[in-house]
């Protein structure tokens, strides 16, 4: 047999016993969000963080809005013993906020976890013990009766340390670990018996957190579990049903999202998903998942990047650049078709209209991520691209039969380099190859109205010698074409024609587009100047200096040389 064979693994049985509805449900508030941070998250790191990088995570936390926090295992670690002490002792817990501190179902643990609250006003205690089959039969050999005993002590226990410190708000928070490994059943009967020691109200509810401990079963699957516990546990209304789910196989967040669905209150998770093996679900993005249906997440997650920074300071783990919703290049299309799709719907976008930008869910000022980022060309980009970054940075409209001529030059230099083109480089392309003030350039102009029409003077320069060409027609170029075509002998036209002012980026105050046509031969050329007028006639004169220029092949452009 293969070392690598499917048949030494099971699929999970199915939840039974209860109606499915969560597929019909939708998610329209955000849910109680607990960051585990400075415990699960702390505890996969290689090198567990400092007191003063977990003052530094819990100072992010309450800028961010967290309102519920697992400090840590204070009763086993002596880092996490003096974080929660300098909480307290500094004042640093917010009047909105709640602490929660981890612990076995042993008694010096649970008193040396009180021991650490001495103190607080508020806290959660969390206590856990393992229900799984696996755990049960091979870890503790023991029945569900022998593991029930075990949650049953514990809760005695917090409940005489709760007793003995009165004047504080105790609550508890009781987690069968492995729940999605667990037979669902059991784990209702489980809850039922630490909730009856427990005695919790609707005033003041039971914690029930209910962990993917280790992910084997889909979202769909973990939804349906989460779904029977809320169904069948007695005394709904006095319990808080918390999910805790972890990322094996990659499912963490969409675990999350249908357990809400399924009737899940409460979420834990970390930010940016730092946590045991593959990460815990990840509260930045299920929050910004919320937030992109219009749904308020209860988050400040506004800036990222600082998010980013402190996560990284803190966990020495930096962030992918393709993560969810925050990654460097989340926001960023280098594909010509989503380039170009972009860049219209933007054109379109109202302010006062729900966003409707192809590509991108949501808007990235919103985070504090700019327009810069969007659209960035290499040789798998096209037009859109390069003619949104002129846009953006030079204020320059492209004609689309610019962005046709302009597009393998950008395309060619992009190969050359192996790597990214920015907007400076993308100008100086379109600049390089169509526009040419010499060998012939404008030396001055003058317009007069002529009857319906207009005349225009127009000396010109080549090689030193001016000589001053005169003509009529509709406007001021259609006169200087045929001023041209009567000097030269040659039967040009203007075939497409754009200008506009330019407001960013350049030294001039307005560019002109100029494509000139000579029987079937077209040729496109730009120019700048101080004005429109002035920069139409540098582009046509730009266009018949090109038409002159020899091609790769030898042959000249598509227009005769200067007669004369």
């Amino acid at each position: 047999m293969s070392r690598f064979d499917h048949r030494k693994y099971q699929r999970p049985p199915r939840v039974t016993g209860f109606t499915r509805t969560w597929p019909e449900r939708e998610i329209t508030r955000a849910p109680i969000w607990v960051s585990e941070d400075l415990r699960d998250g702390n505890q996969a790191l290689l090198e567990p963080m400092t007191v003063a990088q977990k003052q530094k995570m819990w100072k992010l936390l309450m800028d961010i809005g967290i309102k519920e926090v697992m400090i840590g295992f204070p009763s086993a670690s002596q880092h996490d013993y003096d974080f929660v002490r300098w909480l307290i002792e500094e004042d640093q817990i917010p009047d909105d906020v709640t602490i929660a501190a981890l612990t076995q179902c042993r008694d010096h643990l649970i008193d040396k976890t009180f021991e650490s609250l001495e103190g607080v006003s508020r806290a959660i205690i969390h206590l856990y013990n393992s229900t799984s089959t696996i755990q049960r039969e091979r870890v503790f050999e023991m029945d569900q009766d022998g593991i029930i005993d075990i949650a049953v002590k514990g809760t005695q226990r917090v409940k005489q340390n709760a007793a003995a410190r009165p004047g504080v708000h105790w609550r508890l928070e009781y987690s069968p670990e492995s729940f999605s490994q667990t037979e669902t059943d059991f784990a209702v009967r489980i809850c039922e018996a630490v909730m009856d020691v427990w005695g919790p109200t609707p005033d003041d509810r039971i914690i029930f957190n209910l962990p993917n401990t280790v992910e084997q079963v889909g979202p769909h699957h973990h939804a349906d579990q989460i779904e029977y516990f809320c169904q069948h546990i007695k005394n709904r209304d006095s319990v808080i049903v918390s999910v805790h789910t972890h990322n094996d196989r990659g499912g963490a967040l969409a675990a999350a999202e249908l357990a809400m669905l399924a009737g899940a209150e409460r979420v834990e998770g970390c930010l940016l998903g730092n946590g045991e093996r593959t990460g815990n679900m990840d509260i930045v993005v299920l929050a910004m998942n919320l937030y992109g249906m219009g749904v308020d997440p209860e988050l400040d997650l506004s800036d990222p990047d600082e998010i980013i920074k402190v996560v990284h300071e803190c966990t020495g783990i930096p962030l992918h650049p393709r993560h969810p919703w925050v990654g460097e290049l989340v926001y960023t299309a280098f594909s010509g078709s989503h380039q170009d799709a972009i860049r219209k719907s933007l054109r379109k976008q109202g302010e006062d209209e729900p966003w409707q930008v192809a590509y991108l869910p949501i808007d990235p000022r919103d985070i504090g991520r700019d327009y810069q980022a969007v659209i960035r060309v290499n040789s798998q980009s096209g037009k859109g691209g390069m003619a949104f970054l002129l846009e953006r940075d030079y204020g320059i409209n492209l004609p689309r039969w610019m962005m046709l001529a302009l597009a393998p030059h950008v395309q060619r230099e992009s190969e050359k380099v192996t790597g990214e083109l920015g907007s400076a480089a993308i100008r100086s392309l379109l600049f390089q190859h169509f526009d040419r003030q010499a060998p012939i350039s404008l030396v001055d102009y003058s317009v007069r109205r002529a009857g319906e029409g207009q005349k225009v003077s127009v000396t010109l320069s080549e090689d030193g010698d001016q000589f001053t060409l005169e003509g009529q027609g509709n406007g001021p170029l259609s006169a200087f074409v045929h001023a041209w075509n009567e000097y030269t002998g040659d039967e040009i036209a203007i075939a497409d024609y754009a200008e506009h002012a330019l407001s960013t980026g350049s030294d001039a105050d307005a560019i002109a587009f100029v494509q000139l046509k000579s029987d079937t031969t077209r040729i496109p050329a730009v120019a700048e100047d101080a004005d429109t007028l002035s920069a139409s006639m540098k582009a046509i004169i730009s266009a018949i200096n090109l038409s002159r220029e020899t091609d790769e092949t030898g042959q000249r452009g598509g227009l005769t040389a200067l007669a004369g």
